[in-house]
């Protein structure tokens, strides 16, 4: 049979359990407030600039650019690994491939990324761009050793995609687009031959724009282009942009055909108002393309319009989207990101 109470146990009784609720209450502000400091708070850097107002549907004007890590030499050919989270990036000059994630931050992933020679070769020997292909490798353009080269991410060893064009030695690929027919396109500017006392004398005079189809083959798919840079495809695969880094500064756009080869280019951006020129490019799923140039990356809508900048007041190369909406921005000495109101896919 239940005990009955007095008034006096009762009272006692209710104002345990409300004291009991209290802690309960303290404990787990306690805890999310541990969770909300381990949290990294990162610097920030730059502005967001708006030239349209459909910008502020891209980027908020409040979004921050924060920098995840510094000290590189000159950070290139950023891409997002989707199956475990993570940024890989290339430093050139450093001969190396980064990593980060958000629990260990910066560590060395691969050294050397792309060339694996013995002493000096130039200023530029690592790898430059890099993506993600359909079968979930790593794709890398090689500057030191000139070629496109696979590998799984989690090791084994790299495989030669491609190192010749007619037998003739790449000069130094520098950034690579996949078609989903699982074809590659690259370009193949001088870059990697910076700071050489000579130049290789297997070098070629043609800095072109290459396509490697499924099978291996090698052809040059654009041949008149003084200093080809940045490549893309459209979201359509109708059309693939290539970025020209010189005194011409444009960039150019080319219709693909149905057996990969291309069309008439014609000037799709230029950016010679603008007094920079454009480097990697990306694009999200409304087919606007987001390309390193000069202190930042512009913006561009699919009809050629400049709708915004994000500025990082520091020489900015390449970009690459997250999973989730973020922009990973490699920029001189810098790793960043800026949360974005659009995505790839």
């Amino acid at each position: 049979m239940p005990t009955k109470l007095n008034d006096f146990e009762v009272r006692f009784r209710v104002r345990s359990f409300a004291k009991n609720r209290n802690v309960k209450k303290i404990i787990a502000c306690l805890l999310f407030a541990q969770i909300s400091f381990a949290q990294t708070v990162y610097p920030t850097l730059g502005k967001i600039i708006a030239n349209d107002a459909s910008f502020s549907q891209i980027v908020s004007p409040d979004a921050k650019i924060e920098v995840l890590g510094s000290g590189f030499v000159w950070a290139e050919g950023p891409v997002w690994v989707s199956d475990d989270d993570y940024l890989l990036f290339s430093d050139p000059r450093q001969n190396a491939i980064f990593k980060w994630n958000e629990k260990e931050g910066i560590t060395t992933w691969l050294k050397p990324s792309g060339y694996t020679g013995h002493g000096f070769y130039s200023d530029e020997p690592g790898s430059n761009g890099l993506l993600i292909n359909q079968k979930g490798e790593l794709v890398a353009c090689e500057q030191g050793d000139r070629r496109i080269s696979r590998m799984k991410p989690d090791g084994g060893g790299k495989i030669t995609v491609a190192d010749n064009f007619e037998g003739k030695p790449f000069n130094s690929p520098n950034d690579i687009c996949e078609h989903s027919s699982g074809a590659y396109y690259f370009t193949d500017p001088p870059y990697g031959f910076q700071g050489m006392k000579d130049d290789p004398t297997d070098r070629t005079e043609v800095f072109g724009v290459y396509r490697v189809s499924p099978d291996g083959k090698v052809t040059r798919v654009v041949s008149n282009l003084k200093r080809p840079n940045g490549i893309l495809l459209s979201q359509d695969e109708k059309t693939l942009y290539v970025s020209q880094t010189d005194r011409e500064a444009v960039i150019m756009s080319y219709p693909v055909k149905s057996d990969g080869s291309l069309g008439e280019g014609k000037i799709f951006f230029d950016l010679r108002p603008y007094k920079t020129a454009a480097d990697g490019m990306k694009k999200d799923k409304s087919g606007n393309i987001f390309t390193g140039a000069g202190n930042g990356i512009m913006v561009i809508s699919p009809k050629g319009k400049l709708l915004g900048k994000i500025d990082t007041g520091v020489p900015t190369a390449n970009c690459a989207f997250g999973d989730d909406g973020w922009l990973y921005i490699t920029a001189g000495k810098y790793v960043c990101r800026v949360k974005t109101l659009t995505s790839a896919r």
